[in-house]
């Protein structure tokens, strides 16, 4: 079984569609291995996103992740990292199609409602800054 690291971030969490989001990975016949709500502080997102620090955005997302709660999930199944990539869809919602995480629930590439690890190095490095 492989596991990937997938985030719910604040603007879904306040927009109250975790379960929903959760459902769509239920279906999807993932297993969810562990879950934890937490708030970012700056330092866990300098280190979480320590490859975009030096782009022009990162102000904005060290904003917009601490701004509120958010929900970490260890996601398990037969190739996970491909298929939860291919559920939640790409950063832009614009190019999602409606029936993936982004294409449901993005409202613009910053928020964009989840993160997934993209790899199953970045799934250690992730899985390891949030759950320590």
């Amino acid at each position: 079984m492989e596991k990937t690291l997938v985030l719910i971030k604040p603007d879904a969490v306040r927009a109250g569609k975790i379960g929903e989001i959760i459902s769509m990975f239920e279906a999807k016949k993932f297993k969810i291995d562990a879950m934890l709500m937490f708030r970012f502080t700056n330092e866990i997102v300098e280190r979480f996103y320590a490859v975009h620090r030096e782009k022009d955005f990162f102000p904005d997302l060290l904003k917009f992740m601490t701004s509120g709660n958010t929900i970490a999930m260890i996601v398990s199944g037969q190739n996970t990292v491909s298929r939860v990539r291919n559920l939640i869809g790409p950063t832009d919602p614009a190019e999602c199609e409606p029936d993936t995480v982004r294409g449901r629930f993005a409202t613009s590439v910053r928020r964009n409602a989840v993160h997934a690890s993209d790899s199953h190095e970045h799934y250690l490095i992730e899985k390891e800054v949030i759950f320590g």
